[in-house]
């Protein structure tokens, strides 16, 4: 069954960051449709503009802002002043790893950990603040929440560790709040995907099975949060995989899971 034998659905307001490339900018035109507000923020002005014109082409309407997720004062008055929201997704991220074999450095680390981590924190804060006090829809959800973490959350990966620890405490942050914000009408998702076709992946050079389309990505994440899963994890059967590497002892996991190469570190 293809992605287009499920259509995608429709929210009337949505909120994205790291919306200009990759999987924000699928997310963002998976989303855009007559009727439907996008706030769509991203750090590259141009890129930002051309995600834009593209989801006004499908009909939405297109607010977008230069911002990084790390300026929690920045996104907090962002988000503050975008009005009703039914869904956030916290998609800005970045990807690096050891590269050649050397140790990550504690800048690189420093920086995965404020973009993956603290900027997930820095999106999902304000729009709980914000979608607790909007009245409930039909369906009794506030608005939604989706934070894009990832299957390397799993695993203890030697090529990237601070990738693999940033994605993993973002999913289990996610997963553990939404028991809670279930209760004030507030639905969250934890998206795990797998490998996606996309820029931050291009510089991989090692194997990564079940690369998808970032197309079928948005689709698939799209769903499962309509459906108000806390945790959609695709492929499945790389997720299993994943999952059972990381029950492992550490040295074995190790020897299954390294790779000289590893991710390539950050310029």
């Amino acid at each position: 069954m293809t992605t287009s034998d499920h259509p995608t659905p429709c929210f009337g307001s949505v909120l994205i960051t790291g919306a200009s490339s990759g999987l924000g900018r699928a997310l963002a035109l998976a989303c855009a449709a007559p009727g439907t507000v996008l706030h769509c923020s991203g750090r590259d002005a141009a890129r930002l503009a051309e995600v834009a014109q593209a989801a006004r082409d499908r009909g939405a309407e297109v607010r977008e802002a230069v911002l990084d997720v790390r300026d929690a004062d920045a996104m907090a008055a962002w988000i503050a002043g975008a009005g009703r929201l039914d869904l956030v997704i916290a998609n800005a991220g970045i990807s690096a790893g050891t590269g050649g074999g050397q140790a990550e450095t504690a800048t690189q680390t420093r920086a995965l950990v404020e973009t993956n981590l603290l900027g997930v924190m820095s999106t999902v804060h304000p729009a709980l603040a914000a979608m607790r006090v909007q009245a409930r829809g039909p369906d009794g959800v506030r608005g939604r929440i989706a934070v894009i973490a990832s299957i390397a959350g799993f695993v203890a990966a030697p090529g990237a560790p601070a990738y693999c620890a940033t994605k993993a405490a973002a999913d289990t942050w996610t997963v553990a709040t939404a028991a809670v914000a279930a209760r004030d009408g507030v639905a969250m998702t934890s998206a795990c995907p797998g490998y996606i076709r996309t820029p931050m992946t291009a510089g991989n050079r090692f194997p990564m099975p079940g690369l998808m389309d970032a197309e079928r990505a948005a689709a698939i994440i799209l769903r499962g949060v309509a459906r108000g899963r806390r945790r959609v994890v695709f492929p499945w059967w790389l997720g299993l995989m994943a999952r059972l590497v990381g029950l492992l002892p550490p040295r074995l996991s190790a020897a299954v899971l390294g790779r000289p190469e590893g991710k390539a570190p950050l310029a």
